[in-house]
């Protein structure tokens, strides 16, 4: 018997398995990516750090009116001071002043690791003190109040005085007052102050004119010495003409002094008497006496008052204390003076080598090296553009107006030495490759076709730049005027060797012929911020001015851009949609 056997075969398992999708690694670096977010990062970066130091400078300069609290703090010695708290840092004391302090004193330095915080006051009162600002330190404190009675006084001279009203005297009569509200103190303040106004009115304007009259008489008798000689004829009459006419202006100069004595004399006798903290008594004439007010009960209309008057005379004032006080608007007038009469200079001369380079001047390697000789002025430092204008403006080209039509002034020098000419023009010099560069980019890009399409229709070739590339490129010089206007604006470097100085309270517009007088040295806002901030005596009470001043600056130039932004846009307007 034999077995079954199963002969089936049986079939292997031949099912292919399915394959696995392949993985793909694909490198961020061949798309970009990565430099995408590098580039987006460092272009957020840089809107974060100009939007913060934006904010930072018009937040300071915005505060700097506001009136603060006068705070009167009394130390563990019993030494009172009062004052506006400006701000608070940590510092640790030195190892002797640590000796000298109480045990409850240095314990508390201790438990904090051997810092002690101060407070920065504001504490006025110069004349009094010999100092505007005082540190206090917290430990020393024992009481702080905010009296209602304490006053604030700007004054003229010798910065604001911080104490109570104790009296007023009027013509020599004391009156016992005890508040700024009262009626009368408000009246005799503004009748003193309308005498100052006029004394100042009568020394600037109507001395000064006889001053002029004078001088052009004597000039005159100069001019006829030089042309004629000493033993002429003419000289004798112009001799005689200057004592007759000088004995009138004498007079007249006579009777104005003698009124601006009996104004200074009446003022004499309105005073008021102010008491500060340590009983001290201070009396100051009323005419002295910019802006009072009680700073601990002022309501927010007051406060607001108080603001607006401030910002007032900031900006048509002139400065006083140093330039840490007062307004700027010498400094204001200054810098948009020089700056339209730049781009009035730099606009022609950029605009017509630009035209000269692009669309005449067969190009080759000489105009290559103008193109880089341009680009390379460009970073030239702005101080070589100074000494070259000093040299060249002033003593060259100003020196030898003064030979040729003001010989009777001189030793003295006219348009030889710095001014505000001469400041614009080398600003010129110094943004003129900016406005060549952007007018070469404008010209390029209006497109051939149209020139050749005026070419074509018979006009000349000055007829199509005239009528056809000039007006489409108009928007791109204007971007080259607005970036020539940003630089020139805020340049300071040059400036200190071509015109500008720390205190030019006259304006160079007046009304005496030639009225405008370039040859005048002026203030610029600039280095009204540089002498503000490094050079004055105290680097405290200078600070605010340097903040306030650079908004104002900041918004100068703003507006300046602004204005050509807008013309530059409605140009674009008219020509959009004319391309071909």
């Amino acid at each position: 018997m034999s077995a079954y056997v199963n002969t089936q075969a049986v079939a292997p398992d031949t099912t292919v398995p399915k394959s696995q999708p392949a993985i793909r690694f694909t490198d961020l670096r061949s798309s970009g990516e990565p430099f995408a977010w590098i580039l987006g990062g460092a272009l957020a970066l840089g809107c974060i750090m100009i939007v913060s130091f934006l904010a930072m400078v018009f937040w300071n300069g915005a505060t700097t009116f506001v009136p603060k609290e006068i705070q009167v703090v009394t130390m563990s010695n019993g030494a009172m001071t009062a004052g506006e708290a400006t701000r608070t840092e940590l510092y640790r004391p030195q190892v002797l002043d640590f000796q000298k302090l109480t045990p409850t004193q240095q314990n508390i330095i201790t438990e904090n690791d051997g810092f002690a915080s101060r407070t920065l006051y504001r504490v006025g009162n110069f004349d009094i003190y010999n100092e505007d600002y005082r540190w206090i330190s917290d430990f020393e404190v024992t009481k702080i109040e905010a009296p209602k009675d304490i006053l604030l006084a700007e004054r003229v001279e010798w910065g604001p005085l911080i104490g109570t009203l104790k009296s007023i005297t009027v013509d020599g009569e004391i009156i016992l007052l005890n508040s700024v509200n009262d009626k009368r103190f408000a009246n005799i303040h503004d009748v003193s102050r309308e005498r100052r106004e006029r004394m100042s009115e009568i020394e600037k304007d109507e001395i000064g004119g006889i001053n002029h009259q004078i001088e052009q008489l004597r000039l005159n008798v100069r001019r006829v010495e030089l042309a004629e000689g000493l033993n002429s004829e003419a000289f004798a009459k112009a001799q005689m003409t200057l004592e007759a006419q000088v004995g009138g202006l004498q007079e007249k100069y006579k009777k104005l002094a003698d009124e601006v004595l009996q104004l200074r004399d009446l003022n004499k006798r309105n005073t008021a008497t102010f008491v500060e903290i340590g009983r001290q008594e201070k009396i100051v004439q009323m005419d002295a006496l910019v802006r009072i007010y009680p700073a601990n009960d002022l309501d927010v209309f007051g406060a607001i008052g108080v603001y607006l008057s401030r910002w007032w005379e900031f900006v048509s004032d002139e400065p006083r204390e140093a330039n840490t006080e007062g307004g700027i608007l010498p400094a204001i007038f200054g810098t948009a003076a020089m700056t339209l009469m730049m781009v009035v200079a730099v606009a022609p001369f950029g605009i017509i080598t630009a035209l000269y380079l692009r669309e005449y001047a067969k190009q080759g390697r000489l105009v290559s090296f103008v193109r880089i000789s341009v680009n390379n002025l460009a970073g030239v430092p702005s101080i070589v553009y100074g000494v070259f204008g000093l040299g060249f403006f002033a003593y060259v080209l100003g020196g030898s107006i003064d030979q040729l039509f003001y010989p009777e002034r001189l030793p003295n020098p006219t348009f030889g030495t710095g001014g505000l000419l001469w400041a614009s023009l080398t600003l010129a010099l110094l943004t003129v490759p900016v406005v060549i560069v952007a007018t070469e980019e404008a010209l390029s890009a209006v497109p051939r076709s149209m020139r050749e399409g005026s070419l074509a229709c018979g006009a000349s070739k000055w007829q199509t730049i005239k009528y056809i590339v000039l007006p489409r490129a108009l928007p791109g010089i204007m971007t080259g005027i607005i970036l020539a206007m940003a630089r020139g604006a805020g340049e300071v470097a040059p400036l200190m060797l071509v015109g500008v100085v720390k205190l030019a309270p006259e304006l160079p517009i007046d009304g005496f012929f030639p009225f405008v007088h370039l040859e005048r040295s002026f203030m610029h806002l600039g280095f009204h911020i540089y002498d503000v901030g490094f050079q004055s005596r105290n680097a405290e009470a200078g600070k605010p001015m340097v903040f306030v001043t650079t908004m104002l600056l900041i918004g100068l130039i703003f507006a300046l851009n602004i204005t050509a932004i807008v013309v530059r846009n409605r140009l674009k307007q008219k020509f959009k949609g004319s391309q071909f």
